[in-house]
Protein backbone atom coordinates (compact mmCIF):
# COMPACT_ATOMS: atom_id res chain seq x y z
CA UNK A 1 0.00 0.00 0.00
CA UNK A 2 1.07 3.34 -1.12
CA UNK A 3 2.25 5.90 1.74
CA UNK A 4 -0.25 8.35 0.23
CA UNK A 5 -3.30 5.50 1.49
CA UNK A 6 -1.79 4.60 4.82
CA UNK A 7 -2.22 8.64 5.34
CA UNK A 8 -5.51 8.53 4.51
CA UNK A 9 -6.48 5.33 6.73
CA UNK A 10 -4.28 6.92 9.96
CA UNK A 11 -6.68 7.96 12.92
CA UNK A 12 -5.97 10.98 15.03
CA UNK A 13 -4.41 9.64 18.24
CA UNK A 14 -6.61 12.10 20.39
CA UNK A 15 -9.75 10.13 18.70
CA UNK A 16 -7.61 6.60 18.96
CA UNK A 17 -7.60 7.18 22.82
CA UNK A 18 -10.70 8.14 23.40
CA UNK A 19 -12.12 4.80 21.25
CA UNK A 20 -9.81 2.73 23.48
CA UNK A 21 -11.23 4.43 27.00
CA UNK A 22 -14.58 3.76 26.13
CA UNK A 23 -14.19 0.44 24.77
CA UNK A 24 -11.86 -0.27 28.56
CA UNK A 25 -14.99 1.50 30.05
CA UNK A 26 -17.83 -0.67 28.77
CA UNK A 27 -17.79 -3.88 31.29
CA UNK A 28 -17.98 -7.56 29.55
CA UNK A 29 -21.17 -8.08 31.67
CA UNK A 30 -22.98 -4.75 30.04
CA UNK A 31 -21.85 -6.11 26.86
CA UNK A 32 -23.35 -9.39 27.24
CA UNK A 33 -26.33 -8.05 28.56
CA UNK A 34 -27.11 -5.95 25.41
CA UNK A 35 -25.89 -9.07 23.22
CA UNK A 36 -29.05 -10.93 25.01
CA UNK A 37 -30.93 -7.83 25.18
CA UNK A 38 -30.60 -7.43 21.00
CA UNK A 39 -30.82 -10.93 20.27
CA UNK A 40 -33.27 -12.32 22.44
CA UNK A 41 -36.12 -13.64 20.19
CA UNK A 42 -32.87 -15.92 18.64
CA UNK A 43 -31.95 -17.07 22.23
CA UNK A 44 -35.93 -18.18 22.76
CA UNK A 45 -35.78 -20.29 19.56
CA UNK A 46 -32.64 -21.55 20.05
CA UNK A 47 -32.59 -22.49 23.74
CA UNK A 48 -36.01 -23.01 24.40
CA UNK A 49 -36.44 -26.69 22.74
CA UNK A 50 -33.44 -27.46 24.46
CA UNK A 51 -34.56 -26.84 27.58
CA UNK A 52 -37.94 -28.72 27.26
CA UNK A 53 -35.74 -31.89 26.12
CA UNK A 54 -36.23 -33.52 29.84
CA UNK A 55 -39.56 -33.94 28.98
CA UNK A 56 -38.88 -36.29 25.86
CA UNK A 57 -36.21 -38.01 28.61
CA UNK A 58 -39.05 -37.96 31.02
CA UNK A 59 -41.10 -40.79 29.07
CA UNK A 60 -41.41 -41.58 25.22
CA UNK A 61 -45.06 -42.02 24.86
CA UNK A 62 -46.99 -39.73 21.83
CA UNK A 63 -48.50 -37.64 24.48
CA UNK A 64 -45.45 -36.74 25.76
CA UNK A 65 -44.32 -35.94 22.40
CA UNK A 66 -47.39 -33.71 21.66
CA UNK A 67 -46.69 -31.92 24.90
CA UNK A 68 -43.31 -31.15 23.94
CA UNK A 69 -44.45 -29.35 20.54
CA UNK A 70 -47.27 -27.90 22.06
CA UNK A 71 -44.66 -25.97 25.14
CA UNK A 72 -42.82 -24.67 21.98
CA UNK A 73 -45.77 -23.62 20.02
CA UNK A 74 -46.86 -21.98 23.32
CA UNK A 75 -43.92 -19.65 24.06
CA UNK A 76 -42.82 -18.79 20.58
CA UNK A 77 -46.43 -17.72 20.04
CA UNK A 78 -46.45 -15.46 23.51
CA UNK A 79 -42.95 -14.14 23.00
CA UNK A 80 -43.12 -13.85 18.96
CA UNK A 81 -39.76 -15.28 18.61
CA UNK A 82 -40.66 -16.24 15.12
CA UNK A 83 -43.97 -14.98 13.39
CA UNK A 84 -46.76 -16.41 14.61
CA UNK A 85 -47.69 -17.72 11.15
CA UNK A 86 -44.29 -19.16 10.93
CA UNK A 87 -44.81 -20.95 14.50
CA UNK A 88 -47.88 -22.04 12.98
CA UNK A 89 -46.44 -24.59 10.31
CA UNK A 90 -44.35 -26.20 13.21
CA UNK A 91 -46.83 -29.20 13.63
CA UNK A 92 -46.69 -29.99 9.85
CA UNK A 93 -42.77 -30.92 10.61
CA UNK A 94 -42.82 -32.31 14.41
CA UNK A 95 -45.87 -34.03 14.14
CA UNK A 96 -45.23 -36.89 11.45
CA UNK A 97 -41.27 -36.83 12.32
CA UNK A 98 -42.19 -37.72 15.76
CA UNK A 99 -44.83 -40.39 15.40
CA UNK A 100 -47.67 -37.60 16.70
CA UNK A 101 -49.96 -37.38 13.56
CA UNK A 102 -49.39 -38.00 9.67
CA UNK A 103 -48.91 -35.93 7.35
CA UNK A 104 -52.08 -35.32 5.39
CA UNK A 105 -53.87 -35.32 9.08
CA UNK A 106 -51.84 -32.32 9.94
CA UNK A 107 -52.49 -30.51 6.86
CA UNK A 108 -56.21 -31.36 6.61
CA UNK A 109 -56.11 -28.89 9.62
CA UNK A 110 -55.27 -25.90 7.96
CA UNK A 111 -57.97 -26.11 5.51
CA UNK A 112 -61.14 -27.02 6.96
CA UNK A 113 -65.13 -25.38 7.26
CA UNK A 114 -63.86 -22.84 10.17
CA UNK A 115 -60.83 -21.74 7.55
CA UNK A 116 -63.21 -21.42 5.13
CA UNK A 117 -65.21 -19.08 7.54
CA UNK A 118 -62.22 -17.21 8.28
CA UNK A 119 -62.00 -16.77 4.49
CA UNK A 120 -65.53 -16.02 3.92
CA UNK A 121 -65.66 -13.20 6.79
CA UNK A 122 -63.08 -11.38 5.46
CA UNK A 123 -64.36 -11.55 1.44
CA UNK A 124 -67.91 -10.27 3.01
CA UNK A 125 -66.07 -7.47 5.17
CA UNK A 126 -64.19 -6.05 2.04
CA UNK A 127 -67.03 -6.14 -0.23
CA UNK A 128 -68.61 -3.81 2.60
CA UNK A 129 -65.97 -2.02 2.93
CA UNK A 130 -65.47 -1.59 -0.84
CA UNK A 131 -69.20 -0.37 -1.59
CA UNK A 132 -69.01 2.65 1.31
CA UNK A 133 -72.23 0.68 2.67
CA UNK A 134 -70.43 0.80 6.33
CA UNK A 135 -70.06 4.27 6.12
CA UNK A 136 -73.74 4.74 5.20
CA UNK A 137 -74.56 2.69 8.23
CA UNK A 138 -73.04 4.94 10.32
CA UNK A 139 -73.60 8.08 9.75
CA UNK A 140 -77.40 6.85 9.59
CA UNK A 141 -77.50 5.58 13.32
CA UNK A 142 -75.98 8.55 14.49
CA UNK A 143 -78.05 10.93 12.86
CA UNK A 144 -81.02 9.20 14.81
CA UNK A 145 -79.12 8.99 17.83
CA UNK A 146 -78.75 12.89 18.46
CA UNK A 147 -75.48 15.23 17.97
CA UNK A 148 -75.15 16.32 21.96
CA UNK A 149 -71.93 15.12 23.40
CA UNK A 150 -73.34 12.23 25.47
CA UNK A 151 -75.81 11.26 22.46
CA UNK A 152 -73.22 11.37 19.82
CA UNK A 153 -70.79 9.04 22.38
CA UNK A 154 -73.55 6.85 22.76
CA UNK A 155 -74.31 6.69 18.66
CA UNK A 156 -70.35 5.85 18.13
CA UNK A 157 -70.34 3.23 20.39
CA UNK A 158 -73.01 2.32 18.78
CA UNK A 159 -72.35 2.35 15.51
CA UNK A 160 -68.75 0.40 16.22
CA UNK A 161 -69.88 -2.36 17.89
CA UNK A 162 -72.65 -3.13 15.32
CA UNK A 163 -70.20 -2.81 12.35
CA UNK A 164 -67.57 -4.91 14.49
CA UNK A 165 -69.91 -7.57 14.27
CA UNK A 166 -68.79 -7.99 10.70
CA UNK A 167 -66.21 -6.59 10.37
CA UNK A 168 -62.61 -6.93 12.08
CA UNK A 169 -61.61 -4.62 15.15
CA UNK A 170 -58.55 -2.85 13.35
CA UNK A 171 -60.99 -2.11 10.36
CA UNK A 172 -63.79 -0.72 12.18
CA UNK A 173 -62.24 1.82 14.87
CA UNK A 174 -59.68 2.66 11.76
CA UNK A 175 -63.04 3.69 10.03
CA UNK A 176 -64.55 5.60 13.07
CA UNK A 177 -61.05 7.32 13.53
CA UNK A 178 -61.57 9.92 11.17
CA UNK A 179 -65.14 10.49 11.55
CA UNK A 180 -64.23 11.41 15.48
CA UNK A 181 -61.30 13.72 14.66
CA UNK A 182 -63.51 15.57 12.18
CA UNK A 183 -66.64 16.33 14.42
CA UNK A 184 -64.20 17.17 17.38
CA UNK A 185 -61.89 19.74 15.17
CA UNK A 186 -65.01 21.69 14.15
CA UNK A 187 -66.47 21.94 17.42
CA UNK A 188 -63.23 23.45 18.61
CA UNK A 189 -63.04 25.93 15.44
CA UNK A 190 -66.30 27.06 16.11
CA UNK A 191 -65.15 27.49 20.28
CA UNK A 192 -67.26 24.86 21.61
CA UNK A 193 -64.39 23.24 23.21
CA UNK A 194 -60.75 21.65 22.67
CA UNK A 195 -59.53 18.56 21.46
CA UNK A 196 -56.13 18.95 23.01
CA UNK A 197 -54.26 21.13 25.77
CA UNK A 198 -50.82 21.71 26.16
CA UNK A 199 -49.00 19.73 28.61
CA UNK A 200 -46.23 21.88 30.07
CA UNK A 201 -44.36 18.76 32.35
CA UNK A 202 -44.40 16.82 29.13
CA UNK A 203 -41.41 17.88 26.73
CA UNK A 204 -39.90 14.44 25.90
CA UNK A 205 -40.37 13.65 21.80
CA UNK A 206 -40.43 16.94 21.40
CA UNK A 207 -36.87 18.03 19.50
CA UNK A 208 -38.04 22.08 19.48
CA UNK A 209 -38.88 21.25 23.36
CA UNK A 210 -42.42 22.37 23.29
CA UNK A 211 -45.00 20.95 25.37
CA UNK A 212 -46.76 18.11 24.41
CA UNK A 213 -50.18 17.90 23.47
CA UNK A 214 -52.93 16.66 26.05
CA UNK A 215 -56.14 15.08 24.96
CA UNK A 216 -59.03 16.11 27.17
CA UNK A 217 -61.37 14.24 29.24
CA UNK A 218 -64.02 14.43 26.22
CA UNK A 219 -61.48 13.31 23.41
CA UNK A 220 -59.78 10.69 25.85
CA UNK A 221 -63.62 9.58 25.83
CA UNK A 222 -64.58 9.70 22.12
CA UNK A 223 -61.25 7.42 21.49
CA UNK A 224 -61.37 5.21 23.96
CA UNK A 225 -65.15 4.54 22.38
CA UNK A 226 -63.45 3.63 19.03
CA UNK A 227 -61.40 0.91 21.11
CA UNK A 228 -63.68 -0.86 23.21
CA UNK A 229 -66.81 -0.52 21.10
CA UNK A 230 -64.77 -2.45 18.64
CA UNK A 231 -63.01 -5.09 20.87
CA UNK A 232 -66.74 -5.58 22.62
CA UNK A 233 -68.43 -5.61 19.06
CA UNK A 234 -66.24 -8.14 18.07
CA UNK A 235 -67.91 -10.94 20.49
CA UNK A 236 -70.96 -10.98 18.80
CA UNK A 237 -70.63 -13.06 15.81
CA UNK A 238 -68.87 -16.43 15.05
CA UNK A 239 -67.11 -14.40 12.71
CA UNK A 240 -66.11 -11.34 13.93
CA UNK A 241 -62.84 -12.18 15.18
CA UNK A 242 -59.89 -14.77 14.52
CA UNK A 243 -60.72 -15.98 18.25
CA UNK A 244 -63.96 -17.03 17.97
CA UNK A 245 -63.38 -18.84 14.74
CA UNK A 246 -60.87 -20.47 16.82
CA UNK A 247 -63.33 -21.99 19.57
CA UNK A 248 -65.28 -23.37 16.40
CA UNK A 249 -62.40 -24.81 14.89
CA UNK A 250 -61.22 -26.47 18.46
CA UNK A 251 -64.33 -27.03 19.91
CA UNK A 252 -65.67 -29.23 16.98
CA UNK A 253 -62.50 -31.42 16.21
CA UNK A 254 -61.96 -32.18 20.10
CA UNK A 255 -65.69 -32.88 20.39
CA UNK A 256 -66.37 -34.30 16.77
CA UNK A 257 -70.16 -36.26 17.71
CA UNK A 258 -71.22 -32.69 19.36
CA UNK A 259 -74.04 -30.88 17.86
CA UNK A 260 -71.29 -27.95 16.82
CA UNK A 261 -71.79 -24.69 17.13
CA UNK A 262 -74.11 -22.43 14.45
CA UNK A 263 -74.42 -18.92 13.51
CA UNK A 264 -77.57 -18.46 15.13
CA UNK A 265 -77.00 -20.50 18.93
CA UNK A 266 -73.61 -17.87 18.63
CA UNK A 267 -75.78 -14.95 18.08
CA UNK A 268 -78.32 -14.79 20.16
CA UNK A 269 -76.45 -16.42 23.56
CA UNK A 270 -73.49 -13.32 22.97
CA UNK A 271 -75.72 -10.30 21.66
CA UNK A 272 -76.81 -9.69 25.26
CA UNK A 273 -73.98 -9.43 27.55
CA UNK A 274 -72.45 -7.71 24.60
CA UNK A 275 -75.30 -4.78 25.05
CA UNK A 276 -74.93 -5.14 28.58
CA UNK A 277 -71.36 -4.76 28.97
CA UNK A 278 -71.23 -1.63 25.85
CA UNK A 279 -73.79 0.25 27.56
CA UNK A 280 -71.92 -0.29 31.12
CA UNK A 281 -68.72 0.54 29.60
CA UNK A 282 -70.00 3.51 28.19
CA UNK A 283 -71.63 4.49 31.04
CA UNK A 284 -68.10 3.99 33.02
CA UNK A 285 -66.72 6.95 30.45
CA UNK A 286 -68.99 9.43 30.87
CA UNK A 287 -68.96 8.99 34.47
CA UNK A 288 -64.86 9.15 34.78
CA UNK A 289 -64.61 11.20 31.68
CA UNK A 290 -67.29 13.32 31.11
CA UNK A 291 -69.17 14.25 34.01
CA UNK A 292 -72.40 12.11 33.77
CA UNK A 293 -74.46 12.25 37.80
CA UNK A 294 -71.85 15.25 38.59
CA UNK A 295 -73.47 18.70 36.95
CA UNK A 296 -71.44 21.16 38.58
CA UNK A 297 -68.01 19.36 37.86
CA UNK A 298 -65.70 20.55 35.21
CA UNK A 299 -65.90 17.66 32.83
CA UNK A 300 -69.60 18.21 33.20
CA UNK A 301 -69.41 21.93 31.90
CA UNK A 302 -66.72 21.39 29.20
CA UNK A 303 -69.08 19.19 27.09
CA UNK A 304 -72.00 21.11 27.12
CA UNK A 305 -71.97 22.39 23.87
CA UNK A 306 -75.53 23.84 23.84
CA UNK A 307 -78.26 23.97 21.18
CA UNK A 308 -75.23 25.96 18.87
CA UNK A 309 -73.22 23.31 19.36
CA UNK A 310 -75.42 20.54 18.77
CA UNK A 311 -76.61 22.07 15.15
CA UNK A 312 -72.72 22.31 14.50
CA UNK A 313 -72.27 18.44 15.10
CA UNK A 314 -75.65 17.61 13.37
CA UNK A 315 -74.63 19.78 10.17
CA UNK A 316 -71.19 17.97 10.03
CA UNK A 317 -73.05 14.14 10.48
CA UNK A 318 -75.66 15.66 7.76
CA UNK A 319 -72.68 16.87 5.33
CA UNK A 320 -71.02 13.72 5.39
CA UNK A 321 -74.04 11.81 4.63
CA UNK A 322 -74.55 13.83 1.62
CA UNK A 323 -71.11 13.36 0.48
CA UNK A 324 -71.85 9.82 -0.04
CA UNK A 325 -74.40 10.82 -2.56
CA UNK A 326 -77.96 8.56 -3.74
CA UNK A 327 -77.37 4.96 -2.47
CA UNK A 328 -75.62 3.09 -5.63
CA UNK A 329 -76.11 -0.37 -7.21
CA UNK A 330 -73.13 -1.39 -5.24
CA UNK A 331 -73.81 -0.31 -2.03
CA UNK A 332 -77.89 -1.97 -2.56
CA UNK A 333 -76.58 -5.25 -3.87
CA UNK A 334 -73.68 -5.46 -0.96
CA UNK A 335 -76.56 -4.58 1.49
CA UNK A 336 -78.77 -7.81 0.00
CA UNK A 337 -76.41 -10.63 0.00
CA UNK A 338 -74.83 -9.22 3.41
CA UNK A 339 -78.55 -9.80 4.74
CA UNK A 340 -78.92 -12.92 2.62
CA UNK A 341 -75.83 -14.81 4.06
CA UNK A 342 -76.88 -13.60 7.24
CA UNK A 343 -80.32 -15.47 7.02
CA UNK A 344 -78.66 -18.14 5.32
CA UNK A 345 -76.54 -18.80 8.16
CA UNK A 346 -79.22 -17.72 11.26
CA UNK A 347 -81.87 -20.45 9.57
CA UNK A 348 -79.24 -23.42 8.40
CA UNK A 349 -80.21 -25.08 12.00
CA UNK A 350 -82.32 -22.86 14.07
CA UNK A 351 -83.76 -25.22 15.97
CA UNK A 352 -87.07 -23.77 16.27
CA UNK A 353 -87.99 -24.71 12.34
CA UNK A 354 -86.78 -27.16 10.30
CA UNK A 355 -83.37 -25.49 8.60
CA UNK A 356 -83.20 -24.67 4.84
CA UNK A 357 -80.36 -27.65 4.17
CA UNK A 358 -82.94 -30.04 5.36
CA UNK A 359 -84.72 -29.44 2.42
CA UNK A 360 -82.30 -29.96 -0.23
CA UNK A 361 -80.03 -32.52 0.74
CA UNK A 362 -79.74 -35.43 3.59
CA UNK A 363 -75.98 -34.51 4.18
CA UNK A 364 -74.34 -32.12 6.66
CA UNK A 365 -74.21 -28.80 5.53
CA UNK A 366 -71.68 -26.27 7.59
CA UNK A 367 -71.94 -22.83 7.55
CA UNK A 368 -68.63 -21.89 5.10
CA UNK A 369 -71.44 -23.45 2.00
CA UNK A 370 -74.02 -20.45 2.59
CA UNK A 371 -70.87 -17.75 2.93
CA UNK A 372 -69.51 -19.49 -0.29
CA UNK A 373 -72.03 -19.14 -2.20
CA UNK A 374 -72.73 -15.57 -1.51
CA UNK A 375 -68.89 -14.44 -2.36
CA UNK A 376 -69.59 -16.87 -5.60
CA UNK A 377 -72.19 -14.35 -6.05
CA UNK A 378 -70.57 -10.89 -5.26
CA UNK A 379 -68.23 -12.00 -8.43
CA UNK A 380 -70.92 -12.95 -10.70
CA UNK A 381 -73.06 -9.22 -9.75
CA UNK A 382 -71.66 -6.38 -11.75
CA UNK A 383 -70.65 -3.39 -9.09
CA UNK A 384 -72.37 -0.87 -12.04
CA UNK A 385 -75.09 -1.43 -14.39
CA UNK A 386 -73.67 0.67 -17.27
CA UNK A 387 -74.39 -2.72 -19.75
CA UNK A 388 -77.57 -1.45 -19.66
CA UNK A 389 -77.11 1.29 -21.67
CA UNK A 390 -75.20 -0.98 -24.44
CA UNK A 391 -78.09 -0.11 -27.07
CA UNK A 392 -78.68 3.27 -25.96
CA UNK A 393 -80.13 5.66 -28.73
CA UNK A 394 -77.24 7.89 -27.09
CA UNK A 395 -73.49 6.75 -28.01
CA UNK A 396 -72.55 9.06 -25.14
CA UNK A 397 -73.63 6.24 -22.67
CA UNK A 398 -72.47 3.52 -24.24
CA UNK A 399 -69.93 1.15 -21.88
CA UNK A 400 -66.43 1.11 -23.18
CA UNK A 401 -65.28 -1.55 -20.59
CA UNK A 402 -66.90 -4.70 -18.61
CA UNK A 403 -67.62 -3.78 -15.41
CA UNK A 404 -66.25 -5.31 -12.61
CA UNK A 405 -68.24 -7.13 -10.29
CA UNK A 406 -69.48 -6.57 -6.16
CA UNK A 407 -65.52 -7.58 -5.16
CA UNK A 408 -62.53 -8.31 -7.46
CA UNK A 409 -59.56 -11.01 -6.50
CA UNK A 410 -57.21 -8.36 -6.61
CA UNK A 411 -58.64 -6.11 -3.71
CA UNK A 412 -59.43 -9.77 -1.64
CA UNK A 413 -55.31 -10.21 -1.84
CA UNK A 414 -54.56 -7.13 -0.50
CA UNK A 415 -56.97 -7.20 2.39
CA UNK A 416 -56.70 -10.76 3.35
CA UNK A 417 -55.19 -11.80 6.44
CA UNK A 418 -53.12 -15.06 5.70
CA UNK A 419 -51.23 -15.29 8.16
CA UNK A 420 -54.07 -15.65 11.12
CA UNK A 421 -55.06 -18.35 8.39
CA UNK A 422 -52.40 -20.37 9.19
CA UNK A 423 -52.68 -19.51 12.76
CA UNK A 424 -55.89 -20.90 12.90
CA UNK A 425 -54.31 -24.29 11.25
CA UNK A 426 -51.85 -24.28 13.61
CA UNK A 427 -54.58 -24.27 16.62
CA UNK A 428 -56.41 -26.69 14.93
CA UNK A 429 -53.46 -28.93 14.55
CA UNK A 430 -52.50 -28.28 18.38
CA UNK A 431 -56.25 -29.79 19.08
CA UNK A 432 -55.87 -33.19 16.59
CA UNK A 433 -52.52 -34.35 17.52
CA UNK A 434 -53.18 -33.63 21.79
CA UNK A 435 -56.74 -35.79 21.32
CA UNK A 436 -54.63 -38.68 19.04
CA UNK A 437 -51.68 -38.25 20.80
CA UNK A 438 -53.42 -38.79 24.31
CA UNK A 439 -52.58 -35.48 25.65
CA UNK A 440 -55.88 -34.59 26.23
CA UNK A 441 -56.52 -37.51 28.51
CA UNK A 442 -53.45 -36.94 30.50
CA UNK A 443 -54.61 -33.20 30.95
CA UNK A 444 -58.09 -34.64 31.86
CA UNK A 445 -56.37 -36.53 34.65
CA UNK A 446 -53.90 -33.75 35.44
CA UNK A 447 -56.78 -31.11 36.03
CA UNK A 448 -60.08 -33.61 37.33
CA UNK A 449 -58.70 -32.23 41.33
CA UNK A 450 -60.65 -29.18 40.08
CA UNK A 451 -63.72 -30.74 40.13
CA UNK A 452 -64.65 -30.16 43.73
CA UNK A 453 -64.54 -26.05 43.22
CA UNK A 454 -67.77 -24.70 42.40
CA UNK A 455 -68.37 -24.39 38.82
CA UNK A 456 -68.67 -20.81 38.50
CA UNK A 457 -65.66 -20.35 40.64
CA UNK A 458 -63.94 -22.19 38.02
CA UNK A 459 -65.33 -19.86 35.27
CA UNK A 460 -64.53 -16.40 36.97
CA UNK A 461 -60.65 -17.65 37.58
CA UNK A 462 -60.24 -18.75 34.18
CA UNK A 463 -61.51 -15.45 32.64
CA UNK A 464 -59.70 -13.79 34.81
CA UNK A 465 -55.87 -15.31 33.68
CA UNK A 466 -57.39 -15.12 30.12
CA UNK A 467 -58.19 -11.04 30.30
CA UNK A 468 -54.76 -10.72 32.55
CA UNK A 469 -52.39 -13.16 29.69
CA UNK A 470 -54.03 -11.16 26.38
CA UNK A 471 -53.38 -7.58 27.65
CA UNK A 472 -49.65 -8.93 26.09
CA UNK A 473 -50.07 -10.96 23.48
CA UNK A 474 -52.48 -11.65 20.26
CA UNK A 475 -55.60 -13.17 21.33
CA UNK A 476 -55.74 -15.91 18.42
CA UNK A 477 -52.26 -17.20 19.69
CA UNK A 478 -53.78 -17.14 23.72
CA UNK A 479 -56.72 -19.07 22.16
CA UNK A 480 -54.97 -21.42 20.61
CA UNK A 481 -53.03 -22.39 23.99
CA UNK A 482 -55.89 -21.67 26.24
CA UNK A 483 -58.81 -23.40 24.18
CA UNK A 484 -57.81 -26.85 24.30
CA UNK A 485 -56.62 -26.60 28.02
CA UNK A 486 -60.24 -25.70 28.84
CA UNK A 487 -61.25 -28.27 27.37
CA UNK A 488 -59.84 -30.59 28.85
CA UNK A 489 -60.58 -29.06 32.17
CA UNK A 490 -64.52 -29.49 31.02
CA UNK A 491 -64.15 -33.37 30.46
CA UNK A 492 -62.21 -33.33 33.37
CA UNK A 493 -64.67 -31.69 36.25
CA UNK A 494 -67.74 -32.83 33.86
CA UNK A 495 -68.69 -30.01 32.79
CA UNK A 496 -70.39 -28.53 29.24
CA UNK A 497 -67.15 -27.76 27.19
CA UNK A 498 -69.21 -24.52 26.17
CA UNK A 499 -69.73 -23.86 29.96
CA UNK A 500 -65.90 -22.67 29.86
CA UNK A 501 -64.76 -22.51 26.01
CA UNK A 502 -67.16 -19.53 25.00
CA UNK A 503 -66.55 -17.18 28.02
CA UNK A 504 -62.94 -18.19 27.97
CA UNK A 505 -63.21 -16.88 24.15
CA UNK A 506 -64.89 -13.75 24.95
CA UNK A 507 -61.94 -12.66 27.43
CA UNK A 508 -59.87 -13.50 24.57
CA UNK A 509 -60.52 -10.04 22.99
CA UNK A 510 -61.29 -8.26 26.21
CA UNK A 511 -57.88 -6.28 26.37
CA UNK A 512 -58.36 -2.62 27.56
CA UNK A 513 -55.38 -1.30 29.68
CA UNK A 514 -52.49 -1.42 27.34
CA UNK A 515 -52.24 0.12 23.99
CA UNK A 516 -50.47 -2.88 22.58
CA UNK A 517 -52.21 -5.05 23.64
CA UNK A 518 -54.84 -4.70 20.66
CA UNK A 519 -55.00 -3.27 17.10
CA UNK A 520 -57.75 -1.01 18.32
CA UNK A 521 -56.18 0.24 21.57
CA UNK A 522 -52.30 1.25 19.36
CA UNK A 523 -54.93 2.67 16.81
CA UNK A 524 -56.20 5.39 18.85
CA UNK A 525 -53.05 5.78 21.51
CA UNK A 526 -51.56 6.76 18.25
CA UNK A 527 -54.31 9.41 16.44
CA UNK A 528 -55.58 10.90 20.06
CA UNK A 529 -52.06 10.97 21.52
CA UNK A 530 -53.37 8.69 24.83
CA UNK A 531 -50.38 7.73 27.17
CA UNK A 532 -50.13 4.10 28.59
CA UNK A 533 -50.86 5.52 31.98
CA UNK A 534 -54.23 6.74 30.94
CA UNK A 535 -54.95 3.82 29.35
CA UNK A 536 -54.48 2.00 32.57
CA UNK A 537 -56.46 3.70 34.52
CA UNK A 538 -59.46 3.89 31.82
CA UNK A 539 -59.19 0.22 31.75
CA UNK A 540 -60.70 -0.57 34.90
CA UNK A 541 -63.89 -0.43 34.44
CA UNK A 542 -64.41 -2.12 30.97
CA UNK A 543 -61.85 -5.27 32.42
CA UNK A 544 -64.20 -5.68 35.58
CA UNK A 545 -67.53 -5.05 33.68
CA UNK A 546 -66.81 -7.70 31.13
CA UNK A 547 -65.52 -10.22 33.60
CA UNK A 548 -68.76 -10.02 35.59
CA UNK A 549 -70.85 -10.16 32.68
CA UNK A 550 -69.03 -12.89 31.05
CA UNK A 551 -69.18 -15.11 34.52
CA UNK A 552 -72.53 -14.21 35.31
CA UNK A 553 -73.93 -14.51 31.34
CA UNK A 554 -73.26 -18.40 30.54
CA UNK A 555 -74.66 -20.15 34.20
CA UNK A 556 -77.72 -18.38 33.12
CA UNK A 557 -78.64 -17.09 29.68
CA UNK A 558 -75.70 -19.76 28.42
CA UNK A 559 -77.82 -22.59 29.77
CA UNK A 560 -80.97 -21.41 28.29
CA UNK A 561 -79.60 -21.29 24.45
CA UNK A 562 -77.17 -24.42 24.83
CA UNK A 563 -78.47 -26.38 27.22
CA UNK A 564 -75.51 -26.60 28.92
CA UNK A 565 -76.58 -27.98 32.59
CA UNK A 566 -75.46 -30.99 32.13
CA UNK A 567 -72.83 -32.98 31.06
CA UNK A 568 -72.92 -34.17 27.82
CA UNK A 569 -72.38 -37.96 26.68
CA UNK A 570 -70.31 -36.73 23.55
CA UNK A 571 -68.09 -34.90 25.40
CA UNK A 572 -66.94 -38.26 27.20
CA UNK A 573 -66.69 -40.31 24.06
Amino acid sequence: MSATKLDAVQVDPAARSDAEFVRKDVSFGRLLLGFFGMYWRSWIVILWPIILCPILIYQDSTAYKCMYVVAIMALYWVTEALPLPVTSFIPIVLFPLMGILNTSDTTTCYLNDTTMMFIASIVIATAIEHSGLHLRVAFTIIRLVGCSHRRLTLGIFLVTMFISLWISNTATTAMMVPIIETVLMELESQGLGKMFIEDANDTEGNEDGQPAKKPTNATMTYYFIAAYASSIGGIGTMVATGSNLTLKGIYESRFPDSPGINFSDWMCYAIPPMLVSGFLVWLWLQVMYMGMFRPNSKDSQAINIGPEGEKVAKRIIEQKYRDLGPITWHELSVAVLFVFVILLWFFRNPGFVTGWPDYITEMSVKDSTAAMLVIILMFILPSKLEFLNAFSKDSSKYPTKSSQGLITWKLIQTKMHWGLLFVLGGGFAISQGSTSSGLSDLLGNALSGLESLPPVATLFVICLIIQTVTEFTANVAIANIVLPVVAELCVAIKLHPLYLMLPATFCCSFSFHLPVGTPPNAIVSAAGHIKTKDFIVAGIGPTLITLIVVTVSFPTWGNVIFNANEFPSWAES
